[in-house]
């Protein structure tokens, strides 16, 4: 196949994959999705912290 066919239609299937990409994304309820995003994305943020911090000796009382 001759490259500026092969590149054509390459550009034609990419275009049609954006357009369903796009109509699927608008028609997703994006609330709730966003929110637990969000929520599993904080809880990420917390684990990887306590993962870093030093961890400090307990005190024998």
């Amino acid at each position: 196949m001759h490259p500026e066919t092969h590149l054509a239609l390459h550009r034609a299937r990419a275009t049609e994959l954006r357009a369903q990409a796009g109509a699927y994304r608008l028609a997703a309820p994006a609330g709730r999705t966003r929110r637990l995003r969000t929520r599993l994305g904080w809880t990420l943020v917390e684990l990887g912290l306590r993962l870093v911090a030093p961890r400090t000796p307990a005190l024998a009382s």
